[in-house]
């Protein structure tokens, strides 16, 4: 009986916090992260303000929870499962880039509007230590195994490329290439899969 109960409970809730994250990446594309307050997001999502603080103790909790939402909404785990099925490294490395060219471009607003505060607000901090440590790991991940079959060009320690690697995940670069040079995402997929096999790949 009890169960039965819950669940619609349950499922109402789960919209509930779906609704408000959805909310709070609107305000963070549309408005800054400098409008980004938890009245802020109940109005967006046309709830009252105690609603959202049941669900989210604080502005910073709900940033916290921001990351797997995008990553869930998005289909992060899809789109790097071919990454690390792949049959070898540079397979591998191929489909890291078609990865980041296929999922970046769909979180640069939030990016951005996390870029211009972080110095200054520690909610928009931990949500880019957050990012930053998730691809940190992914590159690393990607360059020790190229290392370890030995394809991993001469010139590179398995820190500096997995620096390197790491760099080129910039929103300012897709921009650059995006937006100012009318770069598709087809020509980006085709020159940085071109720029990394001549750079991080041993013949």
């Amino acid at each position: 009986m009890t169960k039965s109960i819950d669940a619609p409970r349950n499922a109402r809730s789960q919209r509930t916090r779906e609704a408000l994250l959805a909310a709070t990446r609107e305000i963070l594309e549309a408005d800054g992260f400098e409008a980004l307050t938890m009245a802020a997001v109940a109005e967006r999502a046309n709830v009252s303000r105690r609603a959202v603080y049941l669900h989210f103790t604080s502005r910073t909790d709900l940033v916290s929870a921001l990351f797997d939402y995008i990553a869930r909404g998005e289909g992060l785990g899809e789109s790097v499962k071919p990454i690390w099925e792949a049959p070898d490294a540079v397979a591998a490395l191929h489909e890291w880039v078609r990865h980041l060219t296929r999922y970046h471009p769909k979180v640069m607003a939030v990016d951005r509007a996390i870029e211009r505060v972080r110095r200054v607000d520690a909610d928009a901090q931990r949500h880019r230590d957050t990012v930053v440590a998730a691809q940190l790991a992914s590159c690393r991940r990607l360059v020790e195994w190229l290392d370890s079959e030995g394809r991993l060009a001469g010139e590179w320690s398995v820190e500096a490329a997995t620096d390197l690697l790491f760099g080129l995940i910039c929103t300012e670069l897709f921009e650059r290439l995006m937006e100012f040079r009318s770069w598709t995402p087809e020509d980006l997929q085709r020159h940085l899969w071109t720029l990394c096999r001549a750079t991080f790949v041993r013949d």
